[in-house]
């Protein structure tokens, strides 16, 4: 994998661009720094809403907020 500086990354980013949608990866570092990665994007990691939805259900069952309402952890939040 390649890896090139920030300032020209974004500088050259539509190029860049084609060669990802190519299947290229190419990281992008800041100072020397690996900061990102640009790859193409992969459709089969989107995730299904109601798996998700289910996930979040499952993980809530059993819990409580002990008495406190939404509102009061916002208000608190803000303090």
């Amino acid at each position: 994998m390649e890896t090139i500086g920030a300032y020209e990354a974004k500088t050259h980013l539509p190029k860049l661009l084609e060669r990802v949608t190519k299947g290229e990866r190419i990281a992008i570092s800041k100072h020397g720094v690996p900061i990102a990665i640009l790859q193409p994007y992969d459709v089969r990691k989107r995730s299904d809403m109601n798996a998700v939805i289910a996930e979040m259900r499952q993980f809530r069952a059993g819990k409580s907020l002990e008495g406190l309402s939404i509102r009061d952890m916002i208000e608190e939040g803000r303090r």
